[in-house]
């Protein structure tokens, strides 16, 4: 039986609280939360403001807080040998992610990052299809958010889909170009950005958080074959050539909940005692390109 750690009881958080109830083999939860409100609702709970006073109480924990305290708290139980679920992004900064992995590895802890699209059922099930991409584009907008807003939709949205190019993608990337602007906060709101592989494919991968309707979509191009994949929907429409005609199947998926999944393995890992680090460092190579993304973006004209 394991006690689990929620750190961060805010819209993302208290679904990671909702997901460790259903999940069986949960002895007990804690929760951390320096607001007041966030904890009221969850009085059964044990609670607290500080989220130091779960060492000693937890085996592993789950951090969904603003993403500028995602370092100084994963530190702290990387530190003290407690299995950390962090959401994406890792960090803010590239250098905070390598500090993050380097703690990970001397602590032989696990450090595992909340890149929830790798679990979609949509995504597992066309994987094996996707060979040698020649052009990817993704679409994913959401309504504005008021919440989120400490970081650029580029870390907010976008790394989503750099995660999943740059895995299916196994070549290096050779060049990339990225326009965005505020628009309704203080930071990016609308972005751009067109990579090239060294293997001549190229991403175009367009994220907004102003847009009027919610989309997740990723469009992958290869030779006599075109796949369509909603994340949202967990649907797939696959088109091929044959003999001059065009062909489109619509594959059968076996819908869950990804976030479930993703959890899930987190635990499964947490019960191995494993400290696998190519997770982190997958989610290190997103925040790498996002943070260049980013750099372009500011760059003066």
């Amino acid at each position: 039986m394991l006690k689990v750690g929620v750190i961060g009881i805010g819209k993302l958080g208290s679904i990671h609280l909702r997901i460790y109830k259903e999940i069986k083999g949960i002895s007990e939860i804690y929760i951390a939360d320096t607001n007041k409100n966030h904890l009221e609702p969850h009085q059964n709970l044990s609670n607290y403001q500080d989220y130091k006073r779960l060492k000693g109480k937890v085996d592993l924990v789950s951090i969904a807080t603003p993403t500028f305290s995602h370092y100084e708290i994963a530190s702290f139980f990387l530190k003290n040998k407690i299995p950390v679920l962090v959401e994406k992004p890792l960090t803010q900064t590239l250098r905070e992610a390598e500090k993050l992995l380097k703690l990970s590895h001397e602590n032989k802890t696990l450090l595992f990052v909340g890149h929830v699209e790798r679990y979609n059922s949509a995504y597992l099930a066309v994987k094996k299809f996707i060979k040698d991409p020649l052009f990817i584009e993704c679409h994913r907008l959401n309504p504005y958010p008021n919440r989120s807003l400490d970081i650029s939709v580029v870390l907010d949205l976008m790394i989503h889909d750099l995660d999943i190019i740059l895995g299916l993608l196994k070549d290096k990337v050779k060049k990339v170009q990225a326009e965005g602007v505020k628009v309704l906060s203080s930071s990016v709101d609308i972005a751009n950005a067109r990579i090239t592989f060294n293997n001549g494919c190229v991403a175009n991968i367009t994220s907004s958080r102003i847009s009027a309707k919610r989309e997740r979509k990723i469009r992958i191009f290869m030779q006599n074959c075109y796949i369509s994949l909603d994340y949202a929907t967990q649907s797939v429409e696959i088109y091929k050539k044959i003999k001059n005609k065009i062909t489109k199947k619509c594959l059968t998926i076996n819908k869950e909940e990804p976030l479930k999944k993703e959890i899930l393995e987190f635990i499964n890992l947490v019960k191995k005692k494993s400290f696998d680090i190519s997770y982190a460092e997958k989610a290190k190579n997103a925040l790498k390109i996002a943070c260049k993304i980013e750099k372009i973006i500011q760059r003066p004209l």
